[in-house]
């Protein structure tokens, strides 16, 4: 049987019903949320699904033609096989998220995830409509060069997505030595903070093994709670301003520049960064505060 003709063709909707079910939760016990934030999540993910469906169709033949000219065949039907395709993936995930942060040209696409002002499930499915024609996903073409398929590639990116789903609430308290070996709701709700001690943290998809191997792996502190949404938040719950917002500002600045230099470094480098100094970006803010 086709399991997306099959059971899984109906989990969308199960994520739609377990992140209602979160928020009658959240409601019951008198917790801050806004259903017309969440609703909005949902407009865009729709966007997000048409999108990613062109995109597929677009870049799927440079997957295949990796394919076809790949350095090895790594056997899926051995445990060592799908262990290395897991450690690879998580490991390409890690960059590409990193650099989602880290290059303004990404942020553009990933800040749309990260304009929640409430963290709750409906979060989860808040992603760009951009970024699948960005490159994004050419991040993970090296797996594919090394002799994994591009649709067990694909496979196990979607079960990484899959998981980070329940990652976005705050119900779920710390949890121990959980927390030091996977990412878990108190490592993501670092992640999604706008708090300046907790800015461009914890990049792992499953787990948070490559940002303590890489030094950006940041605990959740009671005495710092996480405020969530953007350094400069964003109110809006117009689903065209929030997904355009950050390539409005891009072209604005790059319009503005007046040299190359300038626009690739409005183009490339870190989010707030600006000619000559003086930005926002996140080195810049924790130069500016005093960080416990």
């Amino acid at each position: 049987m086709n399991l997306y003709q099959g059971p899984l063709r109906w989990l969308p909707l199960a994520l739609i019903a377990i992140a209602m079910l979160e928020l009658y939760i959240l409601h019951r016990r008198g917790r801050a949320f806004d259903w017309r934030e969440s609703l909005t999540s949902l407009f865009i993910s729709i966007g997000q699904r048409i999108a990613g469906l062109l995109a597929a169709a677009l870049f799927a033949g440079v997957y295949w033609y990796v394919w076809e000219h790949r350095l090895f065949t790594v056997p899926l039907n051995t445990w060592w096989g799908i262990t290395l395709l897991f450690l690879g993936q998580e490991f390409f995930y890690y960059w590409e998220h990193r650099l989602s942060h880290e290059s303004r040209w990404f942020w553009a696409s990933h800040m749309v995830h990260h304009s929640a002002n409430f963290l709750n499930l409906s979060a989860a499915y808040r992603l760009s409509w951009t970024a699948p024609f960005t490159g994004q996903n050419l991040f993970f073409l090296p797996l594919v060069y090394c002799g994994f398929s591009p649709l067990a590639v694909l496979a196990m990116l979607a079960l990484n997505l899959l998981y980070q789903f329940w990652l976005h609430t705050e119900l779920v308290p710390r949890l121990g030595w959980f927390d030091r070996i996977f990412n878990s709701p108190s490592n993501h709700r670092v992640h999604h903070a706008s708090n300046v001690a907790y800015l461009d943290a914890n990049y792992g998809g499953i787990l948070i093994i490559f940002d303590r191997l890489f030094g950006t792996y940041i605990p959740e502190r009671s005495e710092e709670p996480c405020k969530f949404g953007l350094v400069h938040p964003l109110r809006s719950n117009n689903p065209f301003h929030i997904v355009f917002y950050e390539w409005r500002n891009l072209w604005r600045d790059l319009r503005q520049a007046q040299t190359w230099s300038q626009r690739w470094g409005f183009l490339l480098k870190a989010p707030g960064w600006k000619p000559g100094g003086g930005g926002s970006t996140t080195k810049e803010l924790r130069g500016a505060v005093k960080i416990p």
